[in-house]
């Protein structure tokens, strides 16, 4: 499940450079999360760690983009391998 940053962000700037997967960018009014990279922090830490900081606890699951924990692994394991190729 990707997560999704909804319009109560207050462009803190906390969460991305926390992000281990440089999923999360500014967009045109707040912070946005790409879904193809957001692992939820599988294989990085126990628990999103966007979501562990956000002061405004505005970072809910992305309903449209389930994914199980073996799926968001490979997609760890598909940006660690583009990372190391890259």
């Amino acid at each position: 499940m990707a997560l999704w940053i909804t319009d109560e962000c207050i462009n803190c700037d906390v969460c991305e450079p926390e992000c281990p997967n440089q999923a999360i960018s500014m967009g045109a009014e707040i912070y946005v999360i790409d879904p193809d990279r957001c692992t939820e922090c599988v294989g990085h830490f126990d628990t999103p760690q966007c979501v562990q900081l956000c002061p405004v606890n505005c970072i809910p699951v992305r309903p449209d983009r389930v994914e199980t924990h073996a799926q968001l692994l490979a997609k760890y394991h598909r940006l660690m391998a583009e990372k190391v190729a890259g």
